[in-house]
């Protein structure tokens, strides 16, 4: 078991109604482009596939696709949307689980390396990536970059959306390098909100790099979205890629 917080089942459940944005085609399009560009032929292995919000529409494109996840309750709030034979899934943590074959394509989005809340499970995921990949494959994450640079002397908490039914803010342990997201949702129309908080541990960019070359994997592109936007010192995020040496 790593450190990873487990998804509940009430979690799971409404999981796919809280994340519509994230579900839509602006947001799945580019990113399934880019994922089916990388895995060419080949199949892709998802860690922390979760419901399945890239991992379905990529296997509908063509992409053989095999998942990785420690929350039952999200792969079976999945298996509701795709059989065990069109989408294999094996419950089990990122960083440790070994999955049969071999795979042209790693993936993990959404911010989930962060799930991991340790440096060492952190660098057993890119090792875990790498023992999976076929010479030449690639191993990607699209992760934030943490926004210190927002924090007031003195201050902990960043807000990062406030609306009229959610209120999310993130503080900060600078010393462990953990973060944990506090977000207050709108429940229903009486006004009431319920409160949620999960912890994870943030990495730089260059910390990202140093684990890959631990694991034997070559830093080959980032960039800022799904799209290729160049990354820049203002990018909220990035997508790397990292290659497996022939």
């Amino acid at each position: 078991m790593t450190s990873s917080e487990l998804w509940t089942r009430a979690t799971a459940e409404r999981y796919d109604a809280e994340e519509t944005e994230m579900s839509s085609a602006d947001v799945l399009g580019p990113t399934l482009d880019f994922l089916a560009r990388l895995a060419g032929d080949g199949r892709a292995l998802e860690f922390a596939i979760g419901t399945g919000r890239v991992g379905v529409p990529l296997r509908e494109r063509g992409v053989p696709v095999v998942g990785v996840e420690l929350s039952e309750h999200m792969a079976a709030v999945l298996r509701r949307k795709t059989d065990a034979e069109t989408l294999p899934v094996v419950l089990g943590d990122m960083a440790t689980t070994v999955v049969p074959g071999e795979f042209t394509l790693v993936y993990l989005v959404y911010n989930t390396i962060s799930n991991l809340l340790t440096q060492d499970e952190q660098v057993e995921c890119f090792r875990n990536a790498a023992r999976h990949l076929a010479p030449g494959g690639r191993f990607v994450i699209e992760l934030g970059v943490p926004p210190l640079r927002y924090l007031p002397a003195g201050r902990t908490a960043v807000p990062f959306d406030v609306s009229e039914h959610h209120v999310g803010f993130d503080t900060f342990d600078l010393v462990e390098q953990v973060l944990v997201s506090h977000h207050l949702t709108r429940d229903g129309d009486d006004g009431r909100y319920r409160r949620d908080r999960s912890r994870h541990r943030y990495a730089w960019p260059a910390e990202l790099d140093l684990m890959a070359r631990i694991a034997g994997l070559d830093l080959e592109r980032r960039v800022a979205d799904w799209d290729g936007t160049p990354f820049g010192q203002d990018s909220a995020k990035h997508v790397s890629v990292w290659r497996k040496p022939v």
